[in-house]
């Protein structure tokens, strides 16, 4: 005869591990999603259109002080595009977070660039984010909490019921982690050294050939990685369960 399931082993639906889970992890259905995983990179990261338009201001900026050598030009030419990108993203409905993130990016490279009168400056703000990124994919990586587990969690409805009831998929989540930290760091190993002793037009295409390839590096391996690890536990789906037993034994 099945045993009742109780409440003990059904209220976790944060992630966190109750008593009779420390016991024994109850661990979801183990097969591999590829579709899952497949659809939940492209929500992360914004897809095709997302890498395009990450480095598109960048194109123009360099196009554009290559041929004027106008800084201010320059700077408002790539916002301005920017801008447009976001403003179609926002009529076609989309996410705000991938519509005003380029922005915003964008934004703080112009007024950097125009304050200092330095076109590398246009390409500062980016490089430091990619460099911090960078750190911080190890350091949570060797912390045990790996940032792309906090990125993917929620978007596979798992949250971070990876941390204690799927071992396997936290293993993958840390080894995808190194992989995004190492290839970020080698980006900014490679970038910072022209931006001290290079001109800006050398930084500026360097950036945009940088931008979209080690990106698609770090997508293609971590995919590999995923995609044969524990498929993820979803606690949303737990947790809507759990309330329409309770609603029924309530009725």
């Amino acid at each position: 005869m099945t045993r009742p399931e109780s409440r003990a082993d059904t209220d976790n639906d944060t992630g966190q591990a109750g008593p009779a889970e420390a016991a024994a992890p109850r661990i979801a259905d183990q097969t591999p999603d590829e579709a899952a995983t497949r659809a939940a990179f492209f929500e992360a990261f914004g897809g095709v259109r997302g890498m395009v338009e990450t480095t598109v201001p960048g194109l123009v900026f360099v196009l554009s002080y290559t041929i004027n050598r106008s800084i201010n030009v320059s700077a408002i030419a790539a916002l301005s595009v920017s801008a447009i990108l976001a403003v179609s993203r926002l009529i076609q409905r989309d996410t705000l977070k991938h519509a005003l993130s380029g922005v915003f990016g964008v934004a703080f490279g112009a007024v950097f660039a125009m304050i200092s009168g330095d076109a590398k400056n246009f390409y500062l703000p980016g490089m430091l984010y990619t460099l911090g990124l960078g750190v911080a994919y190890v350091a949570t990586a060797l912390a045990g909490v790996p940032l792309l587990g906090l990125i993917l969690g929620p978007v596979f409805r798992e949250n971070l019921s990876w941390r204690t009831r799927n071992p396997g998929r936290k293993r993958a989540y840390v080894r995808a982690s190194y992989v995004w930290g190492g290839i970020l760091l080698a980006k900014s190993a490679i970038t910072f050294p022209i931006y001290f002793w290079g001109d800006a037009t050398q930084l500026g295409w360097l950036r945009v050939a940088l931008g979209i390839p080690p990106f698609l590096v770090a997508v293609y391996f971590t995919w590999i990685v995923l995609v044969k690890a524990p498929a993820p536990i979803d606690v949303i789906a737990e947790w809507e369960e759990r309330e329409r037993r309770e609603a029924a034994a309530s009725e």
